[in-house]
């Protein structure tokens, strides 16, 4: 079997490269593509298929069966049971989320560079890297008013005093001379053109199933899918980069032998949710995404709108299904909305013979306790925003249909009958120069591991407090960047 090196095209089987990333999300196409820029003959290896952005309708069943892991079904497991979700597909989370944006704040990074002694990590050290990430992917603001559905938040946060914000997204709502609309700013949409242009090779529909190190280079033995068939498949390089998100990343590399540190730490936000019912028609086809946060309890709990459309609806409304009709009759009167904390912690595990990992989660008493008062907070918001009834997504919990009614609320959340959900995973293999806690160097190359890093969020040291894809675009940019300067690539 042939190995061919740049310049004479990708082989059936083998495959010489400089650098190998694993992964096209949000950290791994950053990474790639600046890799390329540099002149580097780079392979990215997505496991799901290429996709045009606009495959599907954003938030339906289709995309969710076509860019969604399991379609959308992963349960981390634990006294109380945790559904996760993880993009699949060129463009990983980003195909996916709805792009709202933050840059961490300056004290989550305050905390990492004193809790794993990370160097070089403060918000004025990061600046320049979040500022040249959004150059390539544009992060705006709502050309126009908010829809109802997240107005209706802003309304009620400001009737209690308490601080709420629009968040900008990954998104560039400009309209060019023919009148065309603005675009998400996803993976595939920004930073994956700019790696092609640079020289990169994508190779979709392939999974990487382990990696080992011989002779100074890094092998990654890879499964390439198509309908009919699949094909085993190897690349050497002389550096990696594992993005496969905080999941697949731990997962791959304790199935290489890699565990020191590695998928004993993950961290999310956890999130519970209602469905509101408003007097008038307050959810619009068509309109744009709804936008606002109520900020008030940060770092505890944040509250937003979810997309609600009527398929959504349908499946939020899940825990009372006497209402399946008046859902189908009175959507557009309803909205989804949720409370998200900080709290939780899991870990990663593969078994031999098993395709999918096994994720083990525990939600402390008083992370229950801080989800059910944030659930309270949020039913006090929408009754001052002027709902008629807020239905929690909680079984046998009671309908609400009043302010008077929310003392019959939980003080505590039961840890088997949460249903609590997450697209936010980050923290089990965190950077930082604590041998004890971390997996990684500061700037993520794997501990005892020469020429082998992580991109992605994984490297996270904890929650973000708010949506981490900026961050992990970030952080990655700045880890590419010492990579190229110090030679690593």
């Amino acid at each position: 079997m042939a190995i061919f090196p740049r310049g004479n095209g990708l082989g059936p089987d083998k495959i010489a490269a400089d650098v190998v990333v694993i992964g096209s999300g949000p950290g791994g196409a950053v990474t790639a593509s600046m890799c390329a820029e540099a002149g580097k003959f780079v392979v990215m290896l997505e496991e799901g298929q290429n996709l045009p952005l606009e495959s599907a309708p954003h938030f339906s069943r289709e995309e969710i069966l076509q860019k969604y892991r399991n379609a959308g079904v992963n349960i981390g497991f634990g006294a109380a049971k945790i559904a996760y979700v993880e993009g699949c597909c060129v463009g990983g989370g980003s195909e996916v989320n709805r792009g709202l944006y933050h840059r961490a704040p300056e004290a989550v990074f305050d905390r990492w560079r004193s809790d794993y002694r990370v160097d070089a990590l403060s918000l004025s050290e990061l600046t320049p890297h979040f500022a040249a990430c959004e150059k390539v992917a544009k992060v705006e603001y709502l050309p126009g008013p908010a829809p109802q559905l997240s107005t209706r938040l802003e309304d009620g946060a400001h009737r209690l005093g308490w601080a709420c914000l629009e968040v900008p997204r990954l998104y560039a709502y400009a309209t060019d001379a023919t009148g065309a609309p603005g675009r998400k700013q996803s993976m595939s949409a920004t930073f994956v053109p700019r790696f092609l242009e640079a020289g990169g090779e994508l190779m979709p529909d392939t999974c990487a199933t382990r990696i080992a190190r011989s002779a100074g280079r890094w092998t990654v033995h890879a499964r390439r899918s198509n309908p009919t068939d699949s094909q085993e498949i190897e690349l050497t390089a002389k550096t990696v980069f594992v993005a496969g998100g905080a999941v697949q990343t731990p997962l791959l590399l304790r199935r290489s032998g890699i565990r020191r540190n590695v998928g004993d730490s993950l961290r999310f936000h956890p999130m519970l949710k209602v469905v509101a019912l408003f007097a008038d028609e307050i959810n619009t086809p068509g309109e744009l995404e709804p936008v606002h946060q109520i900020k008030e309890f940060d770092p505890r709990f944040s509250m937003g709108c979810s997309m609600s459309k009527r398929p959504a609806l349908a499946l939020a409304m899940a825990a009372h299904p006497q209402m399946m009709e008046a859902v189908d009759r009175d959507w557009r009167r309803m909205a989804i909305y949720y409370v998200q904390s900080t709290g939780g912690i899991g870990r990663v595990r593969s078994f031999p013979g098993f395709r999918d990992p096994f994720v083990r989660v525990e939600l402390s008493p008083l992370d229950l306790k801080e989800l059910a008062e944030g659930l309270t907070r949020l039913a006090e918001v929408l009754f001052a925003a002027g709902a008629q009834a807020v239905y929690p997504s909680i079984p046998g919990y009671p309908v609400l249909f009043s302010p008077a009614d929310i003392p019959k609320l939980p003080q505590t959340l039961p840890p088997k009958q949460a249903n609590v959900t997450t697209m936010h995973l980050f923290s089990s293999c965190p950077m930082g120069e604590d041998m004890h806690k971390c997996a990684t160097s500061s700037f993520g190359r794997v501990h005892g591991a020469d020429n082998l890093f992580i991109a992605d969020a994984s490297l996270l040291c904890g929650p973000t407090v708010v949506n981490p894809q900026g961050t992990v675009m970030a952080v990655a940019h700045r880890n590419v960047t010492r990579a190229i300067e110090d030679r690593a690539i």
